[in-house]
């Protein structure tokens, strides 16, 4: 558009969306966090419509995004003149970020970390609401007539070769441990070669002078995500003589196979409440 040298044009494109706007927005846009996964449920059923989408990943940490105008279905319509009638913004939005238990931050900090008798001890009497006693099949180590979550924990004590314990155990262990260290040689002879191997093997023995029998294995029941369901996870215990000082060490087995459990059966739940589509990954548009 020519205009005279004494003249400047403007453009009050802006400013005219600005007074359209005074009294009510033209589109629906904003992020909402929510903070817990029965909000993000109802927010998106009460905005959603035929294009609304939920995003979804479960690391680097699990979390879900409800995006009410995202593009519709079909292929793009390639139009200068009208554009797409398929493109939107996503600007409407709704994020929650899963929070992990308390339950779940305190085993997971001392998993596979080394701790005094007295650290061990302490743990175990302040968290004894976690622990869950072995049942007769996994006293047993068989898996023959037993539940399905049963015979996971004996392919687990099967796979580490190893056996469950229970909590009066593990408590007594905490409040009286005495190891008495015991070394002795071990001769062995291949009668077909006539070779013989001498070697030093280091026994760890009770105070009465028994080889020590202890349990390498524990289960607990704690919820993944705040006000979640409890997931039994499989903990190996181990000790380790250093001196005069004996560690002990606590090592969640596979935690990350009870997170992707918990996180898919969540995001599940909300797929099911919500009949949109759950897709799992990050928006490629403004939403994310």
């Amino acid at each position: 558009m020519a205009a005279p040298s004494d003249m400047r044009l403007h453009d009050l494109t802006e400013q005219h969306r600005k007074a359209i706007e005074v009294l009510k927005p033209m589109q629906r846009t904003g992020k909402a966090v929510v903070s817990d996964l029965p909000s993000l449920i109802e927010w998106t059923n009460r905005f959603k419509g035929d294009d609304t989408v939920l995003f979804a990943q479960i690391q680097p940490k699990p979390q879900l995004l409800s995006i009410i105008d995202y593009h519709g279905a079909g292929a793009p319509t390639i139009d200068p003149a009208s554009g797409d009638p398929t493109a939107s913004y996503g600007r409407h939005t709704a994020l929650y970020t899963f929070p992990v238990s308390e339950e779940w931050k305190r085993w997971t900090a001392i998993s596979g970390q080394a701790l005094t008798k007295d650290q061990f001890g302490e743990f175990i009497e302040e968290n004894a609401n976690d622990l869950l006693d072995p049942t007769p099949a996994l006293l047993a180590n068989r898996a023959d007539g037993a539940e399905a979550w049963e015979q996971r924990m004996v392919e687990v004590a099967q796979k580490l070769q190893g056996r469950f314990g229970q909590y009066a155990t593990l408590v007594q262990l905490s409040r009286s441990f005495a190891v008495h260290e015991v070394g002795h040689l071990q001769v062995t002879t291949n009668r077909d070669t006539g070779e013989t191997q001498v070697q030093f093997l280091d026994e760890h023995r009770d105070p009465d002078g028994q080889p020590l029998r202890l349990p390498n294995l524990f289960m607990i029941a704690i919820p993944v995500f705040e006000e979640g369901a409890l997931y039994r996870l499989a903990v190996r215990f181990r000790y380790r003589k250093a001196g005069s000082e004996v560690k002990f060490f606590a090592t969640l087995y596979n935690p990350d196979a009870a997170l992707r459990d918990a996180a898919r059966e969540a995001l599940a739940w909300a797929h099911e409440q919500t009949a949109v589509p759950l897709l799992m990954g990050t928006p490629e548009i403004g939403a994310r």
